[in-house]
């Protein structure tokens, strides 16, 4: 282990790394702060924005540290005149050629561009002149995409490439007139983006931003005549205090069913108690298919970046889908159905709102199937973001308030509702219940750990009524590529699969508090929000969905049974073949 070891100097502390560690890395192993705006830990490391900049004893010129392997015996300064000279120039030039509507910018107060330029006391734009124009494009129904604030990091382009696998986006053109774009500059709307909301996450800036839905929530919430109810996805519990300073993966459900309150929402209620619904319907279709030997493996449809990949790119695989629609746009239909009867409320004075941690779910509300009757399911989605921002208008303390409860009757939910939030957490879900339904009673096994974790693709086998099931879970796209390729072959060896667009699963959704590249490289954020849902599914009372007694009762009063033809009128959907490119 010890030759494997480099030692080097660093601003006169000498520190011994693994060979091939970059001087960056290098530095934080030995508490200095190098600067970054392009770096993204093992997704973008390019040394394209110049900002991590430093000075090698005995070598002319500067060094980029994010991609400068260390050696033996170097001696590397970071803070000398030269460099810090050097550096404010770069982010002078950086700065010159974007957007100064800081106040009105969605990412206000949270900008690694902004932050760097009060770090730097970036007072006055030296170098101002000439500035590229671009047309903003907001056409897709999920994000916005507005390169005038863009500073060509690249970060965008290497999340979408090299961690989903998709390449929707890339840099286009030469020097002054570089640019992030899209095939022939069309917009996301009609490109091979899936809405995942991945690149949102890793722009700096507010070049890429999730398109709102806050104003038209805060009009039905002060019209007398409609009746809004909203609901929150499991994953949004866990994310939504680090917008106001918690730590992250605090599960403040209490905090925020209160602000909701306070807003002035009618009815709260869980979408935990959705994804139950949901894990009744999927696991009923996917015993239905093994003992009908019917389109295996049935792969879950839950997540909509998913569903809109697959739809675009593997038209011939869609019937190995689930039918099933995902937890929010069933529970917008039963609101609108059972429990508008059940109340006597017109279903269409009802606006339904979804808390979610995911853009893509903008567009999901949006398609054409997502309605029964000629009645949405859902009217909005909302993102953990928009949520935090619709609470900080409201002048509302977060931090400060009191817990409440969901209201009831869509309120109470089961542990396995929690965990859907997380990669895998759908496919142990519904395994609960696959499990006991098969078996005929309830089994003590609650927890399937061989679905857990980090790994982008996880395979279980699992024993049920004597029969093997082989089971698989692919979180990210490039993840659910390998999988689908190998359907397409004939290959895949699977009976039940389980795909998340996002990598980590909807904890890491494209509508989650945005972490900077330093926070993302030094703290595990999928797991402490993970660790959060485990523990909350832990400490239910239930743990299986098919226990809830809201389900139950649900079905009793409204749906009959899984499967059936209510269930499937309300429930289900259909999905298409769409074009890859929506060119004219």
């Amino acid at each position: 282990m010890e030759e494997n070891l480099v030692n080097i100097t660093i601003d006169n502390q000498k520190i011994a790394v693994p060979k091939g560690t970059t001087i960056l890395e290098a530095a934080k192993k030995a508490g200095i702060d190098i600067p970054t705006l392009c770096y993204l830990k093992e997704i973008n490391e390019v040394g394209d924005c110049r900002m991590c900049i430093v000075e090698i004893e005995g070598r002319k010129g500067f060094a980029t540290s994010c991609i400068q392997t260390v050696e033996e015996g170097m001696v590397v300064h970071t803070q000398t005149a030269s460099v810090l000279e050097a550096r404010h120039v770069i982010l002078d030039l950086i700065i010159s050629n974007h957007s100064k509507d800081c106040l009105t910018c969605t990412r206000s107060g949270n900008c690694e561009l902004q932050a760097l330029a009060e770090k730097f006391n970036i007072l006055d734009i030296e170098f101002a002149g000439e500035m590229t124009e671009h047309k903003i494009d907001d056409k897709s129904p999920a994000i916005v995409r507005d390169f005038n604030k863009c500073i060509l990091c690249r970060r965008c382009v290497a999340t979408c490439k090299n961690v989903q696998g998709i390449g929707a986006i890339d840099c286009v053109e030469r020097g002054f007139e570089s640019c992030i774009s899209t095939t022939y500059n069309n917009s996301l709307n009609d490109v091979d983006c899936t809405f995942c909301g991945q690149c949102i996450e890793s722009c700096p800036t507010g070049a890429l931003h999730e398109k709102e839905s806050i104003n038209d929530v805060w009009t039905k919430l002060k019209d007398p005549d409609t009746f809004v109810v909203v609901q929150t996805a499991p994953a949004v519990r866990v994310a939504i205090g680090e917008e106001f300073g918690m730590p992250i993966g605090t599960n403040a459900k209490g905090k925020m069913i209160t602000a909701l309150k306070r807003m002035g929402f009618d009815k709260i209620f869980d979408t935990n108690t959705a994804a139950d619904l949901t894990i009744m319907e999927e696991a009923n279709e996917f015993i239905e298919r093994i003992q009908t030997k019917g389109v295996l493996p049935m792969i879950t449809s839950c997540s909509p970046g998913w569903v809109r990949f697959a739809e675009k790119n593997y038209e011939e695989l869609l019937d190995h889908l689930s039918s099933c629609k995902s937890p929010h746009q069933m529970f917008g239909a039963v609101i609108k159905s059972y429990f508008a009867n059940k109340y006597g409320i017109d279903r269409n004075k009802i606006c339904t709102v979804s808390v979610m941690p995911c853009i893509a779910k903008k567009y999901e509300c949006r398609r054409d199937e997502m309605e029964v009757d000629g009645v949405r399911d859902v009217d909005y989605v909302i993102t953990t973001r928009e949520l935090a921002r619709m609470i900080k208008q409201a002048n509302i303390d977060f931090v400060g308030l009191e817990d409440s409860d969901f209201d009831s009757p869509m309120g109470e939910a089961s542990g396995a509702g929690a965990i859907f939030g997380t990669t895998g957490g759908v496919m142990e879900a519904a395994i609960r219940t696959a499990v006991d339904t098969l078996e005929n009673k309830s089994m003590d096994k609650i927890e399937y750990k061989e679905v857990r974790g980090e790994k982008g693709i996880k395979e279980a086998t699992i024993n049920v009524a004597g029969k093997d099931v082989k089971i698989a879970v692919a979180s990210g796209l490039a993840n659910a590529k390998k999988i689908m390729e190998q359907i397409k072959e004939n290959k895949s060896p699977y009976h039940f699969v389980e795909i998340m667009a996002c990598p980590g699963g909807c904890v890491m959704g494209g509508g989650q508090p945005i972490k900077s590249s330093k926070v993302r490289s030094t703290v595990d954020v999928r797991k402490l929000r993970s660790e959060s849902l485990y523990s909350i599914d832990e400490k239910s009372v239930f743990r299986k969905s098919h226990e809830n007694p809201v389900i139950k009762n649900l079905y009793d009063e409204f749906l009959e049974k899984p499967g059936s033809h209510v269930a499937h009128k309300y429930l289900h959907t259909t999905y298409s073949a769409k074009l890859k490119y929506d060119i004219d």
